[in-house]
């Protein structure tokens, strides 16, 4: 009986082997908070560029040490805490994180449940009569106050810094307040990128925000080149059209009879010659 159980471990190893060696990058997630319709939404949504298995640890860390090819795989070990859920992907890992922070949505917060990010009450009416909940919401530290028949928060609250625990008095409040407070869904420990090891929270990148720092780069980047007048691709354009300018309003400076400057020097001496007369106007009037 022992031997047979020895064999399909081996034979377990051999396989999870196998999985490290197919694919590029592996990461390693928390299977906390994670809901078997999200697991199977993103199965189907990454079809065919990602596998996705529970492995207990003692396992994977035989498999990886027999993958020799793998340089740095075996460092993956010191993330191997708890219950882990592998995905084993050949997209990029940013694109992968990306794709699990999508995924996750919102829930009621339940004792002991761990805040994935400072947790406030935002101020303003709560729609609850007076009542208990005054005692209730005071007991966690929110000030409040009865307006117009109902409970008013006063000010902003931190109720749970990031990393805490849900107390038993707070779960209920929160719910009360109609606040979802917790994350639900794959959250990346680490991923491993052919021989790279990248913490899941060096992945995490806000979209948006990347692309507006790309786009301000992009134009301090401009404006630097078109004051150092260094002529590229992207800004020639703009410089020949900066030189055309610099050049007509130092030809009209000069008085230099050029046909391009004639119309303007025509202009020119025009204004002036009525400035002129209106002065000498004015002399012989006042003589």
């Amino acid at each position: 009986m022992q031997q047979q159980i020895l064999l399909q471990k081996a034979e377990k190893v051999k396989e999870i082997k196998s999985l490290f060696e197919a694919y590029r990058a592996v990461g390693v997630t928390n299977l906390y908070k994670v809901r078997a319709s999200q697991l199977q939404e993103l199965r189907r949504k990454l079809e065919g560029t990602t596998y996705f298995r529970v492995i207990k640890n003692s396992l994977a860390r035989r498999a990886m040490a027999e993958c020799q090819d793998k340089t740095k795989l075996e460092e993956l070990n010191e993330y191997l805490e708890g219950s882990n859920l592998f995905v084993f992907t050949n997209l990029n890992p940013f694109k992968l994180v990306l794709l699990l922070e999508k995924s996750k949505v919102k829930d009621y917060a339940k004792v002991g449940d761990i805040a994935t990010e400072d947790i406030v009450v935002q101020a303003g009416n709560t729609g609850i009569p007076p009542g208990p909940i005054i005692s209730q919401l005071g007991s966690v530290g929110i000030p409040t106050r009865i307006e117009s028949g109902s409970v008013w928060i006063n000010r902003d609250t931190v109720v749970a810094k990031k990393g805490e625990a849900i107390s038993e008095s707070l779960a209920p409040i929160l719910s009360k307040l109609g606040m979802k407070p917790i994350e639900m869904g794959l959250s990346a420990k680490v991923v491993y990128d052919d021989g790279v090891i990248i913490l899941g929270e060096e992945l995490r990148l806000n979209p948006e925000e990347y692309t507006r720092n790309i786009g301000e780069a992009f134009a301090q980047a401009l404006n630097l080149s078109l004051n150092a007048a260094y002529p590229m691709t992207e800004n020639i354009s703009t410089l020949l059209q900066i030189a055309a300018v610099e050049a007509h309003k130092l030809a009209v400076n000069a008085d230099i009879l050029a046909p391009e400057i004639m119309p303007e020097l025509i202009r020119k001496a025009y204004a002036e010659a009525i400035i002129l007369d209106s002065k000498i106007q004015a002399k012989t009037a006042a003589k």
